[in-house]
């Protein structure tokens, strides 16, 4: 089952508009303390710049919603990082958009489509992930199965891990609504031979 997107690493981006300096700062959070850390880190790095303007979501529900304009005009920075990040599905993430003023003014709508592009481009460096809640069942079986195993992943399950040792133990991923129709065909597959070690429910990460 899907729960959010969210962002895999740390990034930076940058662009230029109407000689206006856009630089975005992105990063991975899972709370609003943490997210208020970074934030606070990167006016501190650009004390000299006009405006330095965040945004965050947060919460598997997008729970938190939060951005500032830092003195520009109201509605037209802050908010719109935050719809589209939300309109998006992306969450538990912080941007901080830092501009350097270069002479000429965007006006209110310039300003929005400046600063979503702007924040845009920090996801994208980022990377956009899915974050997944999965049943991960651990199976032993004799090496002869494994070609058929490897020819099998794809839409029902996916294969995490294989371990060699005098038997091959595979940990295998799937939608929890299809535990059951896995172990199935495991156990079709291996001729009732395969022995379940393990099962458990993981989150993990897909990219987009």
């Amino acid at each position: 089952m899907k729960l959010y997107n969210t962002v895999q690493r740390e990034a930076m981006a940058e662009q230029v508009i109407e000689r206006s300096r856009f630089i975005t700062y992105v990063k991975p959070v899972s709370s609003k303390e943490e997210a208020d850390e970074f934030i606070t880190a990167i006016k501190k790095k650009h004390r000299d710049a006009t405006h330095n303007v965040p945004a965050m979501v947060i919460g598997e529900k997008m729970q938190i919603q939060w951005a500032s304009d830092d003195g520009e005009p109201q509605g037209t920075s802050g908010a719109p990082m935050v719809m589209m990040m939300v309109n998006a599905g992306i969450t538990n993430v912080v941007v901080v958009v830092t501009r350097y003023f270069g002479g000429i003014k965007l006006g209110t709508g310039g300003l929005a489509r400046a600063y979503t592009s702007s924040a845009k481009l920090g996801l994208e460096a980022a990377g956009i992930c899915e974050i997944w809640e999965q049943s991960c069942l651990t199976f032993a079986f004799d090496y002869t199965y494994l070609a058929k195993l490897q020819n099998m992943a794809g839409d029902l399950f996916q294969i995490l891990d294989l371990r060699y040792t005098d038997v091959v133990e595979a940990d295998l991923s799937c939608d929890p609504e299809k535990t059951l129709e896995l172990q199935g065909l495991i156990t079709n597959l291996t001729q009732g031979k395969a022995i379940l070690k393990n099962e458990d429910i993981r989150i993990v990460s897909k990219n987009v």
